[in-house]
């Protein structure tokens, strides 16, 4: 090895070891208008990323997006519908069209605070698709749409958003959990199909998160409850989460791949 090489090859152990760098990168993240994904894209944005904030709901994105720009960061708004394949290729296409490349994708958009718990035989097949289409398919369509533009690009990450709610089995819940299990599935196969070309595929999965979005099937003293299972006593929030995201981005964690991490304050231990 000469001393280029040796040059090169420190300087890439040194990045490696400082941590977290998604600077100067550019990461699309759904789902994005509020609450863990607001979170996200926050985080994204102060490690220097440039950030994509997509969600179906156009103002709550752009407040998301013009707040970052308020604080000095590059960052845009894009509606997007993650169920409807045409938008999602709008979205890859406006975020190339604009910065030119993509590196990171974070599928967080998902359908939960508006569910209503029932048992499994009063889900109705309107409801159970309308759940899937979004927290399933709406990660397959992102991962298809921008997955292929990472292998092509030679390098990338993407972070899909799972639930620790599969590894409990959550009664009442099945739609949401069955979605959510269909992710870590999908995750693990696109790393075997994404590895060769050095794109990083992994899950994460949250427990139960303060994110600030009111949900109308949260019962008194359920929140205690849960905090009172978990190893560490206190209940999690948005931020808790994202930084493993942005660390899953960097190129520290460029040989972790096709992995659910699980971030529940220690309510399940694998």
């Amino acid at each position: 090895m000469d001393s280029m090489e040796q040059s090169a090859l420190h300087d890439r152990n040194a990045r490696t070891a400082s941590g977290p760098d998604p600077a100067g990168k550019v990461g699309i993240i759904t789902g994005a208008a509020q609450g863990i994904g607001r979170t996200f894209a926050r985080a994204f944005a102060e490690s220097g990323s440039r950030v994509v904030v997509a969600d179906r709901d156009t103002d709550g994105a752009e407040s998301t997006a013009a707040e970052l720009r308020k604080d000095g960061h590059d960052a845009m708004a894009v509606t997007v519908d993650v169920a409807d394949e045409q938008s999602v290729d709008m979205l890859l296409r406006l975020t190339l069209e604009t910065y030119g490349r993509v590196d990171t994708l974070v599928n967080n958009a998902a359908i939960f605070s508006t569910i209503v718990m029932k048992p499994f035989d009063e889900i109705s097949p309107a409801e159970w698709r309308q759940v899937v289409d979004v927290n399933l398919t709406g990660v397959f369509l992102c991962c298809r749409a921008v997955g292929a533009h990472l292998r092509a690009q030679r390098g990338g990450s993407i972070i899909n958003v799972s639930s620790a709610a599969v590894l409990q089995g959550r009664p009442n819940y099945l739609h949401y959990v069955a979605s959510k299990a269909g992710v870590v599935g999908l995750t693990r196969s696109l790393a075997r199909e994404l590895g060769a070309a050095d794109v990083t595929v992994n899950a994460l999965m949250p427990g139960s998160v303060d994110t600030g979005i009111p949900r109308d099937s949260v019962k008194p003293g359920q929140a205690e409850q849960i905090i009172a299972g978990q190893a560490l006593h206190r209940r999690l929030r948005s931020d808790d989460i994202a930084g493993t995201a942005v660390f899953l981005a960097s190129d520290a964690a460029r040989t972790i791949t096709g992995q659910s991490i699980v971030i529940d304050g220690g309510m399940n231990f694998l």
